[in-house]
């Protein structure tokens, strides 16, 4: 029997964002399942995320050894104790336990309060304990920002192929298949390359465009030679290896590295189609409106600068208030994040009347809005996933409230969540089927689960903590040239200190 030790410690650092990654956060998940530990960690195999693919695939002569696996929702860095705490448990284990193997589950873009390169470190001390014999494997985001570190520390990695993350238990299935070989005594090449541009986030779906193009090149099963990996890297993580990355792994190490370079060069080709496709949020509710009277409903509109899935908050107005102005006829905007809403909400009961603010956010142009609201529904905020975005997990928004002005309703909870599932609507109180406008704070992640009940989908760009144009971010510590976004411009450091 082969002793796999077992791990996830995932984050995505928006060095921008105005919240930071605690304790208590990987603890509730935030979006993610809550915090595993020990043989609970197993139980996630009934998720679609990579360690639940790994340990669906694990091979039957495996003695798997979980120790921990927890997430939080992205945001500003992760703080030291609380990245300490948790990293400590992964190498504790590792020093304890004689160990054959290593698999982690990662994002690649975590920011640490103390270490730029978060995975790296972690990578790096989990590879001091077990010394250099030992294999270690790991499944990233398809957002990580690889790092020389990253790659020197680890014996194969693999990321995700999909945005929308459908394909995160197969990830983890990939990783099955490469710690199988290595197990086996095959000796993995690695090559990588890097691309000369940063990829606005909602340009990277994989569901059409370029990025559906670029990842179509890959290999399609891991049972091939060569197994190969895009990152396209976390545009709003001010580090210097913050930039996409073709990698992979394989046995024929010339043919590995040319087609590295084949699938770099096709991506630096279709730079140009990485362009933005956004609406200001008045153009947005516009636009929305003539799908309305067009009769293609719903219309879905992406808040995408206040993605809790991005470092945003879920607290800014802008679509909120834009919602109310137009009232327009069975319209709901899914999540505020306002306890203190949801408080007097609760104390006020259903049926009844609230004054209440949400505070926005002044220092990103966002106002407070203060207005009256009927309380329509209460709930636990507990929520089965059934989408393909994290399809069964469990996630829990604490205490949650639906309230209506005029014809407009808007789902508060009291703790953050990127939408990604029709369910976080409908265990609320609202039908997304039946709606003619939905408002989701998020990106790209609802599309997996929206994009067949739309009749139109629309990204606005309403004043929010996660700029949809990385240009627009004050950039201070990435590689001297590489370009803000599609033709964007080049960085310049002595610029940036101005």
């Amino acid at each position: 029997m082969s002793r796999v030790l077992i791990a996830g410690f995932l984050h995505e650092t928006n060095t921008f964002a105005p919240s930071t990654a605690g304790w208590e956060n990987f603890e509730n998940g935030e979006g993610f399942p809550r915090m595993h530990l020990g043989n609970e960690v197993l139980k996630l195999s009934t998720v679609n995320i990579p360690l639940g693919g790994f340990v669906l695939d694990a091979d039957p002569t495996w003695d798997l050894l979980p120790v921990v696996w927890c997430a939080a929702s992205p945001s500003g860095p992760v703080e030291a104790p609380a990245f300490e705490r948790i990293t400590s448990m992964i190498t504790d284990a590792c020093a304890a336990q004689s160990v054959d193997a290593v698999y982690l589950d990662l994002h690649g873009a975590m920011v640490s309060a103390d270490h730029p390169d978060g995975d790296g470190e972690i990578l790096r001390r989990v590879r001091e304990v077990v010394g250099e014999e030992i294999p270690i494997v790991v499944s990233l985001d398809l957002h990580a920002n690889v790092s020389d570190l990253m790659l020197r520390s680890a014996d194969a990695m693999v990321a995700y192929r999909t945005y929308p993350h459908i394909d995160m238990a197969e990830t983890g299935k990939s990783a099955a298949g490469l710690l199988r070989r290595l197990l086996a005594g095959e000796r993995l090449s690695m090559y990588a390359e890097r691309i000369d541009f940063l990829v606005p986030t909602i340009s990277g779906s994989t569901m059409s465009g370029p990025a559906q193009q670029a990842y179509a090149m890959l290999n399609p099963a891991a049972s091939a030679d060569a197994v190969l990996s895009i990152a396209m890297a976390f545009p709003a993580s001010d580090v210097a290896e913050c930039q996409p990355c073709v990698f992979g792994y394989g046995t024929d190490s010339t043919g590995l590295s040319k087609e590295v370079r084949m699938v770099a060069t096709a991506i630096h080709d279709l730079e140009p189609e990485f362009h933005l496709d956004a609406f200001p949020a008045v153009e947005a509710l516009n636009e929305a409106i003539k799908s309305v009277e067009a009769g293609n409903v719903p219309v879905v509109i992406a808040d995408t600068q206040d993605n809790p899935g991005a470092g945003g908050d879920a607290t800014t107005t802008g679509l909120l208030r834009e919602l109310i102005a137009r009232n327009v006829a069975s319209s709901a905007l899914a999540a505020m994040w306002a306890p203190d809403v949801v408080k007097v909400a609760l104390a006020a009961g259903p049926g009844e009347p609230v004054t209440v603010t949400f505070p926005g956010s002044r220092t990103l142009g966002d106002q407070p809005l203060t207005d009256t609201f009927e309380v329509i529904q209460v709930s636990d905020g507990r929520v089965h996933f059934d989408g393909p975005m994290m399809n069964g997990n469990d996630l829990a928004v604490g205490p949650s409230v639906l309230l209506r002005k005029g014809q407009v309703k808007v789902v508060v909870n009291s703790h953050k969540a990127q939408i990604m599932d029709r369910n976080q609507f409908r265990a609320a109180g609202v039908h997304p089927e039946d709606q003619n406008i939905l408002v989701v704070k998020s990106s790209v992640h609802f599309r997996g689960d929206y994009t067949d009940i739309a009749g139109r989908i629309i990204v606005a760009l309403a004043p929010g903590p996660f700029p949809a144009d990385p240009a627009a971010l004050p950039w201070r510590n990435l590689r001297p040239g590489i370009r803000l976004g599609a033709l964007g411009p080049c960085f310049e450091p002595e610029r940036a200190e101005l």
